[in-house]
């Protein structure tokens, strides 16, 4: 980032207000019969009706339409353990996505928690407050076990976003890019380079999917992940090989896909003549990819290439689901997020590429642009039928036409 941007974005933060989010009343309070209302006395009689009917928070608080964004600031994009204060602005950026993509309220919350055990108790404790709890920015392998316990102990969806949104819009990525490229994705080999969160996240997906796991081989800056590898958690030991760490030239020789979620450069021109034909590379590093799509094109015109970045076509961005998979999430009173959602919205968002858009469906459009007012209509349906039908909506919609019109009221343009 060269001075000016970085003077630029500093501006956009503090003027004319510090920060991107703020709270408003959604209640008139123009006189004492309003404030009578909204506070004593009447405020006694949501509250009577709640302690009553625990499901009617739904009608008189905005709780079932509340996100929590909360980070402990371990692993703040690619600035690695800032902390939480120094996370806030990316926290509040989540939050105004939030309402902006899908109508949806959402407080960022920062919590001075370095431990997973402090981080789990003070979040399982704020059930109450929220209909869901978007996870942001948490450091592996730490990230697995507070999701799982969360998910364990509440009864409202928990979403690790760096893990799931990222292996959402991956995986449509990788369905289009196997269409156009006449392969199956029971059929092609996979290689990583990384194996963090995001990695394995975007892997167990694509297995849940049909990706055989005996074609995966995973990779970081210390090698191929061998079963000897120490300190590994069940989700990458799974994926373990026997033999030595090789590293990633000497086994990326035949690959379909290459996965990088890792760091600048990784992949080397010299090694794309390995690659099996027709390959898809997802250079997903951030902000410089594992290796640039124009020399791809230059040495591999036939490979199909997403990265992480906005300026090259096929942008990686979580922002084209985590909006409507909490939108629709919320809209059935789902309590948890479960594979057949995140499938859903998989197979959604890689049709929605597929009727064209901004852009013919093509190797440099295989999956939709962020702005796309067609997603919210597209993804929350999918994902609150798959809701419905895998038992987890507290509140069915019957009427899914119906709730498509309401959706298209809160598209952006």
């Amino acid at each position: 980032m060269d001075a000016k941007f970085r003077q630029a974005a500093l501006d956009y933060h503090q003027y004319p207000t510090p920060g991107k989010v703020r709270q408003s009343s959604s209640k008139p309070m123009r006189n004492a019969h309003d404030l009578a209302l909204a506070y004593s006395p009447g405020v006694a009689v949501a509250c009577e009706a709640i302690a009553s009917d625990p499901d009617s928070a739904r009608h008189f608080t905005g709780r079932s339409n509340l996100v929590a964004v909360i980070s402990n600031g371990t692993a703040v994009l690619g600035l690695g353990n800032i902390g939480p204060l120094a996370s806030k602005p990316v926290m509040e950026g989540k939050a105004a996505l939030f309402r902006h993509f899908a109508g949806i309220d959402a407080f960022d919350l920062e919590i001075d928690a370095s431990t997973p055990e402090r981080f789990i108790e003070v979040v399982a404790a704020l059930e109450p407050t929220f209909g869901g709890i978007n996870l942001e920015d948490i450091r592996a392998p730490e990230c697995f076990v507070i999701e799982d316990e969360l998910r364990r102990r509440m009864a409202i969806p928990v979403f690790h976003d760096d893990q799931h949104g990222t292996a959402i819009v991956c995986a449509a990525a990788v369905t289009n890019a196997l269409l156009l490229q006449a392969k199956e994705l029971s059929q092609v080999r996979l290689v990583t380079s990384g194996a963090g969160a995001a990695a394995l996240a975007c892997v167990d997906l694509l297995v849940t999917m049909g990706l055989p796991a005996a074609n995966v081989t995973l990779t970081d800056i210390d090698g191929v992940i061998t079963r000897d590898r120490t300190g590994m958690g069940a989700n990458m030991a799974r994926y373990a090989r026997a033999g030595p760490a090789c590293r990633l030239d000497e086994v990326i020789a035949g690959a379909d896909i290459f996965l990088g979620l890792s760091a600048p450069g990784v992949l080397r021109a010299e090694l794309l003549p390995l690659l099996a034909d027709r390959p898809l590379i997802l250079a997903l590093a951030n902000p410089e990819p594992e290796i640039r799509p124009e020399v791809v094109r230059a040495v591999r015109p036939d490979a199909i290439v997403a990265t992480g970045r906005s300026d090259y076509p096929n942008q990686v961005n979580n922002l084209l689901c985590f909006p409507f998979i909490f939108r629709g999430a919320l809209d059935i009173g789902a309590t948890e997020i479960n594979a057949a959602m995140k499938i859903a919205a998989v197979r959604a968002l890689a049709a929605l590429a597929r009727e064209g858009g901004p852009c013919p469906f093509s190797s440099d459009y295989i999956i939709p642009d962020p702005f796309d007012p067609r997603l919210i209509g597209a993804i929350s349906p999918a994902v609150a039928t798959a809701a419905m039908a895998s038992g987890v909506a507290t509140r069915p919609i019957a009427d899914l036409d119906g709730y498509r019109d309401v959706l298209a009221a809160i598209a952006q343009p």
